[in-house]
Order: C-alpha cells, then sequence, then structure tokens
C-alpha cells in the first residue's frame, strides 16, 4: 500500500538571522513557493526580487509533519522520498533515519520499528546549498566552471546557481513525492526492460529485482501484446530474467516517419503472501549512432533520422511546479514547430516520467544528457558514489521508454577541459574524466545497452582528438553570437550541430509582466535584471549588423531584435539541413525559458511563441526550399517524393519579372538536391531593387540581393480588413506594394491572443491572412495598426 504523507507539513527557518516559523508548507514544493504562497516573499521571477532573496539558498530549513499510523499485516513499512533537494536529514520520532545529498535520486527507508500506532512526527532538515557545496570546495580544491558558483561541488540542478539565461534561485525542498509504503512477503524492488527488435520481432527481457521480507517461493509473470512468460524464484533468491518473444509487433518511430504504437507491459509478483504489480508502456524499436568517417547519424529501425532538434531547459526554476499539462503544452509547442528530437540539457534535471511519456507518445526523440555542465566536477568521495547511484536508479527508471535514444554524459565539459584553460587551473585535480570515459559507460553497457553513449557534447569521439571540431561527432557554435555575424553559420560544415543559437527578447506581455513596464528602455534596471547573457543587450544591437536597421525606441528594438533571432537561427537551421546528409543534425539552443527572461528561446517563460518559433517551424518544415550559394535546395525530409516544376523568377521590387527559370525535379524521400542557379537569375541590374522568389508547389522562398538597410523598399502600402471568427479574429492584409517580415504581435491586443504565423513577406498584389485566438468580445480595430500590425517598410520608417 503506497499512502502519500503531502498534508500538514510546515515549514521553519532553522536560524537565528530568519524570523520565519511555522508556514504552511506545500509538498511537494520548495522554501521559495512556500514563502511565496505565504506572502513573506515577492514573486522571484517580477522586476529585480531574484537578487533580495539569495539569503534562501544560504539558510537551514526545516520541513515538518504529523501523521497517524495503525499497524495492520504488512511485514514491512517503507518511507519513500521520490526526491530531496537536497542537503536533508531525515528525522522519524525523532530518530534521525539518513542524511541525504543529492537532488537526482530518490530514497528508501525501513521505518516499520519506528512506527508509532497513533501519531508519528516527521522532519526533513534541510541545510544550506551554499553551506554545502563551499564546504566540498574547500576540502577537494576548487574547480574551473562557466560561473562563479559552486554548483559541481553539490549533485543539483546546476541552472539553480544561476545561467546566461536563469536567474540565482537556489532552492531546498521535498520537490517529489514522499509518503509511506508498507507490504507484505517481498515487493518488485526495480524492473528493467530492454526492449528490441530483432528483424521483424520484438524482444523484451525483463531483468526483476526482488526485496524480501519473508523466504517464500515466488513467481514473477511479465506479460507484453499478448505474450506472457514466468520465472519461478525459490526462498533465498531475488533476481530473475524473464524473456518475451513478440511476433511482428507494431513499430514505434519518430514523429514523421510512423505511427507511435504502445504496449503495456505488465510485471507481477505473487507468492503466498507476497502480491506486486508493476506496469509500465514499452515500443518496440531499434536504435544506434551511426560514426562511420567521423558522422554522427541516429538511426532508427535502420533508417537514418536527420534530427530536427531543440535543447530542453527545466521549465521551472521550481520544478515541482510542472504540471502535466504544462509540460503537453511545451511538447505540442515543440512538435508544432517540426521538431523531431529533444535534447534534455545537462545543467538541469532527469526530467519527470509525464515528460518522458508524452515524448513516447508523440513520438519525438530524446537525447539525455547526464546532469553535469560547463564545469570541471570532482570524483572524488562522495560524489563518485553519489554519481554511480544516481545514474544506476534513472538509467533503469527511463529504459522503458522508446523516444529515449542517447546517453550524453554531460554538456560542455570535454571542451572546457581541452579549450578553455581547465588544464592549468586545475594543476592535477579530477576534473570528471572518470566519469565520462569510464563510470558513465560502464552503466549504460550494464542496465541499458539497447541505446548508444555519446561522452560528452562537444565531443569528436575520442579522447585524444579536439573535442569540437565540426568535421566529427558533435559541435557547438557559439562564436555566432558571442563574436561573429550570424553569416559565419555558413562557413561551418558540421556532421551535427548539437548547440547553436542566437538571443530575443520574449513577448511584449511577457515583459510587461515581468517589469511592471509599459514601454522599458533598452538597458533599463528592470530589462537588465531579465538579461543574463554576458554583454548581452550589446550584442543583441550588434547582431543587427547591416541586417536591420538602427531601432528607434522600444518598440523598434523589440520587433527588430525578436526578428533578428528568427532569422539568425533559420539562417543556420537551412544552411546545415541543406548539407544532408553529411549533416545529420541540429539542434537549436533553445527551446523554452525557466522564467521571463531576454533568451535564445523560441517559447518565452510565459509560454509565449517568439518570432523565432514560426522562423523554425518553417526551417524545420518536411519540405523546404532554401537558397545556398550559388543553388536553390530542395530538402525532402518527407516520405513520399516531391515532384513539380521549380520555378526561379528574378523580380523587381514592384513584382515585376526580370528573369524566370523552370527546372522540373523529382527529389525522393529523405533526400536533399541543390538546383544550380543560372547568371540571369543570380546576377542582379541593381541589388537594391531587386529579389528572388522560388516556387516548388505549395512552398516558396525569397532572397534579396542587399541587406534590408540597403534595399530601396518602397513605403509599404496594403489593404487590411479583421473580421470577427470562431474563436477570435481573422486579419486580410492585402499587399499593393512589397510587404517586408509583416507581423502580429497578438499579446499587444491581448495578453492571451494568439496567432497562426508571422513574418511573412508579401509581394505585391499578394494576401495574407491571419488567424488570432483571443478570448471574448474585444473591440478588433488594434489589430490593423501599430504596435500590434508591423512590418519592416511600413511608412513611418520610410518617412
Amino acid at each position: 500500500m503506497h499512502r502519500p504523507l503531502h498534508d500538514g507539513w510546515t515549514l521553519t527557518a532553522a536560524s537565528d538571522e530568519v524570523d520565519i516559523a511555522g508556514v504552511p508548507a506545500t509538498v511537494p514544493g520548495c522554501v521559495h513557493t512556500d514563502l511565496l504562497a505565504a506572502r513573506l516573499i515577492d514573486d522571484p521571477y517580477l522586476d529585480g526580487n531574484e537578487n533580495r532573496l539569495t539569503w534562501i539558498g544560504r539558510t537551514p530549513w526545516t520541513y515538518a509533519t504529523c501523521f497517524t499510523w495503525r499497524p495492520g499485516e504488512e511485514d514491512r513499512a517503507d518511507l519513500v522520498c521520490e526526491g530531496l533537494d537536497t542537503v536533508a536529514t531525515v528525522v522519524l520520532n525523532g530518530t534521525e533515519l539518513a542524511t541525504t545529498a543529492n537532488m537526482h535520486r530518490s530514497y528508501r527507508f525501513p521505518v516499520r520499528e519506528l512506527l508509532r500506532e497513533g501519531d508519528n512526527s516527521l522532519e526533513v532538515r534541510f541545510a544550506s546549498p551554499y553551506a554545502y557545496a563551499e564546504e566540498r570546495r574547500a576540502a577537494l580544491g576548487d574547480r574551473p566552471a562557466a560561473y562563479a558558483e559552486p554548483y559541481q561541488f553539490i549533485r543539483k540542478m546546476a541552472c539553480n546557481f544561476g545561467w546566461d539565461w536563469g536567474p540565482t534561485l537556489v532552492t531546498s525542498g521535498i520537490w517529489r513525492p514522499v509518503g509511506l509504503h508498507s507490504w507484505r512477503g517481498a515487493r518488485l524492488a526495480a524492473v528493467r526492460p530492454l526492449v528490441t527488435l530483432e528483424g521483424r520481432d520484438g524482444r523484451v527481457e525483463v531483468h526483476v529485482t526482488v526485496e524480501r521480507a519473508r523466504e517464500e517461493p515466488l513467481t514473477v509473470t511479465a506479460s507484453v501484446a499478448g505474450v506472457s512468460a514466468e520465472a519461478r524464484l525459490a526462498p533465498g533468491e531475488s533476481q530473475a530474467v524473464i524473456t518475451l518473444a513478440v511476433p511482428e509487433p507494431r513499430v514505434w518511430w519518430p514523429r514523421g516517419y510512423g505511427g507511435q504504437p504502445l504496449y503495456r507491459l505488465t510485471v507481477r509478483l505473487a507468492g503466498d503472501t507476497a502480491a506486486d504489480t508493476w506496469t509500465r508502456s514499452v515500443g518496440f524499436r531499434s536504435v544506434r549512432l551511426d560514426r562511420d568517417g567521423g558522422a554522427f547519424t541516429f538511426v532508427v529501425n535502420d533508417v537514418p533520422v536527420f534530427a530536427r532538434g531543440v535543447n530542453w531547459i527545466p521549465d521551472d526554476c521550481f520544478p515541482s511546479r510542472l504540471t502535466a499539462q504544462r509540460l503537453a503544452g511545451r511538447i505540442d509547442q515543440a512538435c508544432a514547430a517540426g521538431v523531431n528530437l529533444v535534447r534534455v540539457w545537462g545543467g538541469g534535471l532527469y526530467e519527470s516520467g509525464a515528460f518522458y511519456d508524452l515524448c513516447d507518445r508523440r513520438g519525438l526523440l530524446v537525447w539525455q544528457d547526464f546532469p553535469f555542465a560547463c564545469a570541471a566536477y570532482p570524483e572524488e568521495e562522495p560524489f563518485a558514489s553519489e554519481v554511480e547511484a544516481e545514474a544506476r536508479e534513472n538509467v533503469v527508471r527511463l529504459a522503458p521508454h522508446p523516444s529515449l535514444v542517447l546517453w550524453n554524459g554531460g554538456n560542455e565539459t570535454i571542451e572546457g577541459f581541452s579549450d578553455w584553460g581547465w588544464k592549468e587551473r586545475l594543476g592535477g585535480r579530477t576534473w570528471g574524466a572518470g566519469f565520462y570515459f569510464d563510470l558513465l559507460p560502464r552503466v549504460v553497457a550494464e542496465l541499458d545497452p539497447t541505446r548508444p553513449y555519446w561522452a560528452g557534447s562537444p565531443y569528436s569521439g575520442a579522447p585524444d582528438l579536439p573535442p569540437n571540431d565540426p568535421s566529427r561527432g558533435t559541435v557547438h557554435i557559439w562564436d555566432v553570437w558571442n563574436r561573429e555575424d550570424y553569416l559565419r553559420y555558413g562557413a561551418y560544415r558540421p556532421r551535427f550541430a548539437a548547440e547553436f543559437g542566437f538571443q530575443g527578447p520574449p513577448a511584449h506581455a511577457t515583459l510587461r509582466r515581468a517589469l511592471g513596464e509599459d514601454a522599458p528602455e533598452p538597458g533599463s534596471p528592470g530589462l537588465a535584471a531579465h538579461q543574463k547573457a554576458d554583454e548581452g543587450d550589446a550584442k543583441l544591437l550588434r547582431g543587427l549588423g547591416r541586417h536591420l536597421p538602427a531601432p528607434e525606441g522600444f518598440d523598434d528594438w523589440h520587433y527588430l531584435t525578436q526578428l533578428n533571432q528568427a532569422r539568425a537561427v533559420a539562417f543556420g537551421v537551412e544552411r546545415f539541413r541543406a548539407l544532408a546528409p553529411y549533416c545529420m543534425g541540429t539542434v537549436v539552443w533553445q527551446l523554452n525559458d525557466c522564467w521571463p527572461v531576454i533568451s535564445w528561446s523560441a517559447v518565452d517563460g510565459d509560454g509565449r511563441r517568439k518570432p523565432l518559433w514560426y522562423a523554425l517551424r518553417r526551417a524545420y518544415a518536411d519540405r523546404l526550399l532554401t537558397f545556398q550559394d550559388d543553388a536553390l535546395v530542395v530538402v525532402n525530409d518527407s516520405a513520399a517524393e516531391w515532384a513539380g516544376e521549380l520555378m526561379v523568377t528574378r523580380l523587381s521590387l514592384q513584382g515585376d519579372p526580370l528573369a524566370k527559370e523552370s527546372f522540373p525535379v523529382a527529389v525522393p524521400p529523405r533526400t536533399v538536391v541543390p538546383v544550380p542557379l543560372p547568371e540571369t537569375l543570380l546576377t542582379p541590374a541593381d541589388p537594391a531593387r531587386e529579389l528572388l522568389a522560388a516556387r516548388l508547389g505549395a512552398r516558396e522562398a525569397l532572397r534579396f540581393f542587399a541587406e534590408d538597410p540597403e534595399v530601396d523598399f518602397p513605403a509599404a502600402e496594403f489593404d487590411v480588413r479583421a473580421e470577427r471568427a470562431p474563436g477570435g479574429a481573422r486579419v486580410t492584409v492585402t499587399a499593393r506594394t512589397l510587404v517586408r517580415e509583416l507581423a502580429i504581435f497578438a499579446d499587444r491586443f491581448h495578453p492571451d491572443a494568439e496567432v497562426d504565423d508571422m513574418l511573412l513577406t508579401l509581394l505585391p498584389g499578394s494576401a495574407a491572412t491571419f488567424e488570432v485566438r483571443v478570448p471574448g468580445d474585444p473591440d478588433l480595430a488594434p489589430l490593423t495598426a501599430p504596435p500590434v500590425l508591423r512590418c519592416l517598410n511600413e511608412r513611418q520608417r520610410a518617412s
């Protein structure tokens, strides 16, 4: 019997310096959310409040509750803590059960002999995470890291200590469920299914470990897809392996390649007194990495998959607030953008079961980092044992999920040692090599040999190779954004781009909520508190370069920097997709945010889609036309041939054709074909007054011969009509002139409004219709004018 212990908790500061006691506490939760609910602190996400709350991470805290208990027929009763964040002492009825120091693990303590009939007291005493990490650092010697915080000295979500997109909000708390598990005879301590395909048949090898309270004969039965088998355990035996052969199961595929059929795998334990059941969904598929010649290609069911990926960070600084509904919304946003892979980044967490279940059902491949990021990690105790324990637990926990296709040692740790000057600073001290090259691959090989392991990212496949070599393995590209113009993506030929991105601000409504300002000036204190990147504001403006005009005021800054983010990332994605099959993956930094912030995300901290999201949806479409150098590249990442007449036209800005060519094309599935263009198309008479337009079926692409500030755009003239439609409004724009980068910023019309498309360039005489979802029955007039409706060559700018 599982009994949650989530009621009646209180929170008290265990410090003479902080006068907080008996605050009602929510479990699962954390100190910050409890203090916020009690109105003892301001919202850490708003204004500059984050900087006034650092004392929370430097304070010890005690969670306490009482519960009643009555003895029954159970042999054992265990206190199960699924997640303690992080340095905790667990005390039941005055007896210390254990001390813990790992957010990434769960714990089970036998407590039957300590329970009392009637009232029982339970306390979880949390030491300051800072005090623990700093003590470990002093004992083991400092290690270099990307930030001046001691996050590598505690097994805790690293980005809790701040990142270049995240606040410093160092948490403590019972962040996952806690409860009593009472049982008789024996229980299923661990079930580890290894699911594979052998030809057209499925195979499930179920590894079972039982814990006994009595030495009685046991039977373990496993069943899936109508196939069952059992194993008998004699007294004293605790492990069994049951193999299930499933003839021709329906195969699980990544989204875009087929369906995602799931089968219920059930394992039952039975004995004279024992009874226990474990059940999970599994999918039949195979996965391997093709590394021939430096390649890095996911091969699923013997089919190479181009990874259209995004990096995932924790979606909230306080993960206990994440509901299945919120996760589903974010995963659905990824899928709607054409994404087929999500990388769970190493500065965060092993995510909840709900996250991986969603990926299983949606067909999203999951690349899972072990939680190491951007630092040299000590390998001494207690860390070596903690890392092994957390790795063993989470490899077993996540093994049933067909979406999981890669275990990755960590983020930018090998690169840091090789390229960031760590070797000299370490002076021979450990930095994590034993984890990435020995411990973690051993654990994966032992517990999950069905999936590939990769030592880190970026990584070239061997410890003695330069880790960030574009010609081998995975590469991270950060000279763009930090130093270089985004056109530099065109100089890269990566095998797999696992991180690259460009910043842009969140939606206006998100900024307004976070700052309490209607139109904050760039560089204002409120805005600066929500810009964590080093010299981020300057890089945003520098990144506009020759591509866009200088902004005049907040509205221009907001529109132009969002537009530039969308263009920069789309340019990189299209460039790398055009290199397939030499390049077989792009994983954009990043899908989501954990709070309202200026960042690299496509979806901001309030869940609103930025212009980048719409650009990513176009760049990640199954079928893509993209101008690359002197060719028009036809990308067909669909399951059917793409055939037709490719039309490429050189036009004046007034829409008059100056040169035209047609090319019959027949592009096989999962194939990229460049179509060389003749000089008649590539050579304009006047670069400031001409452009190229391509069309194949419903797909289009445009290329201007000059950067926007150099183009002789006419002042935009168009007719616009807004009318009511089911669920909101319909806005139709008919261009009388060329209209460049037309956008409707729906959140400036209503904070809950959403628009179906954005950043469209209309040629003279063409039209676009936008569907705007909005609650209620508001006046539609604001939808037809700035600051809601914007374009790059709008009249006031042109004048």
